[in-house]
Order: structure tokens, then sequence, then C-alpha cells
């Protein structure tokens, strides 16, 4: 378990597949993810049983509430490689009612600070679609700068969207 202020990072277990689910199936909450397709709430749950075991390359965390202990969201740290030292990053709430209130940036702080000192990561990495204002702002709050743009690479609703990729070196997380 890791914990910020407001949030503790854990491991996502079975029991977590409801809101998975949930979540995953909300359009207001996948409308600048990439979502692929649906799937049946039991093909969630079988992929939460049969996961490995969280690893360096490959790390699943849910984030909860340290206050009311309720799951409002995930974070996945993967593609570490300890001969570069860097990792991508995703990250999202699935509880709307938790949106705006630093909830999500207090997950970005905490997993960030993780993976520095205790994976010893020296960059992260993320990519987020330009219009997606609100997570560009939390990414650039704690520290994330825009290092490229790619090119009408996400399409919703019959439009296409270009991706910012954005990179947070060690030493450049801000509290």
């Amino acid at each position: 378990m890791v914990l910020g202020k407001l949030v503790k990072l854990r491991p996502m277990e079975p029991s977590d597949a409801d809101a998975l689910w949930r979540w995953n199936h909300d359009p207001e909450v996948m409308r600048w993810m990439q979502d692929g397709y649906a799937q049946p709430l039991a093909q969630v749950r079988k992929r939460l049983e049969e996961r490995p075991r969280n690893s360096y390359g490959d790390l699943l965390l849910g984030i909860e509430t340290i206050e009311e202990a309720q799951l409002i969201g995930l974070v996945h740290v993967g593609d570490a490689e300890p001969e570069t030292g860097c990792a991508e990053l995703d990250i999202y709430l699935g509880e709307k009612d938790y949106w705006g209130r630093g909830y999500a940036t207090d997950a970005m702080r905490t997993i960030c600070r993780y993976g520095f000192e205790k994976m010893r990561l020296h960059k992260i990495v993320l990519t987020v679609v330009t219009e997606n204002h609100a997570a560009h702002h939390i990414y650039q709050k704690v520290g994330f700068v825009d290092e490229g743009r790619l090119r009408q690479v996400f399409r919703r609703d019959g439009q296409w969207y270009d991706v910012f990729t954005m990179g947070l070196l060690e030493g450049e997380l801000r509290d």
C-alpha cells in the first residue's frame, strides 16, 4: 500500500471487477480514453482473478480514498525497464463524484513519488488527448512537460484528435 494525502494506492482485487466494469461502460468516464470493445462483467472479473502478480514492468494499483476506503480509480505503471529507468503511466478516476476535488492530483503525485523513490525510475511518460484539458492541467501541475504531439491518433464521435506525449524526470515532481 502506498499512501498519499487523500488516497492510498493498493493492488487491484477480483472484487474490484464490478467498479471497473461500471467505469469502463460509462461514456463520460471513458470520453478521452482508449476503451476498446465492451466486455461482460464475468470476463473483467476473470481477467482480474488471473492477472499475474504486480511486478516492476507491470504494476496495477487501485486508487482508494483514505477517509472512506472507497475505490475511485486506478493507476497502471507499465513497460518499466531497469536498463533505461523509464516507464509509462496510465491513470483515471472512475467515480465522478471525486472529480475536481484533488484526488487525481494526489494520486499522480503519489504514484510518481513511488516510481522515483521505490522503483528507482529516472523518467515517467504518458499520453493525453489534447482536448482532455482537466487531465492535461493535472499532469502539468505535478511537473509533467509536453514533449511532443502526435497528430490525429485518437478518434471519438467521428472526429480525430491529437495526443500530447508528456514526460516527468526524476527531480521534477512538484508538491
